[in-house]
């Protein structure tokens, strides 16, 4: 094996040993009772208000109480559950980007940024189930089983391709015009 690939492979293993430890630290500290009550739960009510917020001045229909959303009209309600809260796609890219070779404070701006931008997602994914599950239940089970987990997983690779795009432009390369293909 060359020099070239057993580095490259190394490389690889390390990436992998360091996101699959992140993302076992991380929702093992989720999962802790503490952290929900103090940060987890309080995060999924302003899910909830901010959804409510943004729904509002074009449906005057729709409440929340903590983490609900509800049509005072019908009565139709959609509760944000762990899992529904981004949450969990938050720590599977936090876990790439601390995985992914470079320097912290590049870690640290994707981070945030990358967390914004799933929470953007996540937003139009409860405002969308909502209407959906007032419109028509299978739809709104399908859409959130499947279509929804699908497209935040993507946001969640999306976004961590960008930033590693960037990291390449924020790193200049330490050699010119290596040819990796001989």
């Amino acid at each position: 094996m060359s020099a070239l690939l057993a580095c490259s492979y190394l490389s690889m293993v390390r990436f992998f040993l360091i996101f699959l430890a992140v993302l076992a630290v991380l929702f093992r500290i989720d999962m802790l009772d503490d952290v929900q009550r103090v940060a987890i739960q309080p995060w999924t009510g302003l899910l909830a208000s901010a959804s409510a917020a943004l729904m509002s001045p074009l449906d005057a229909d729709v409440v929340h109480h903590g983490r609900i959303l509800m049509s005072k009209a019908t009565g139709f309600a959609v509760s944000i559950e762990a899992g529904c809260n981004g949450v969990e796609a938050a720590i599977i890219l936090i876990a790439g980007m601390m995985a992914f070779p470079s320097r912290w404070k590049h870690k640290l701006v994707g981070i945030g940024i990358g967390i914004a931008a799933v929470q953007v997602v996540n937003l139009l994914r409860i405002i969308s189930l909502y209407y959906l599950g007032k419109w028509n239940m299978t739809v709104f089970e399908f859409a959130h089983l499947y279509l929804w987990q699908a497209l935040i997983m993507l946001d969640v690779l999306v976004v961590w391709m960008l930033w590693i795009r960037w990291i390449a432009k924020q790193q200049p390369s330490s050699s010119p015009a290596v040819n990796h293909a001989a």
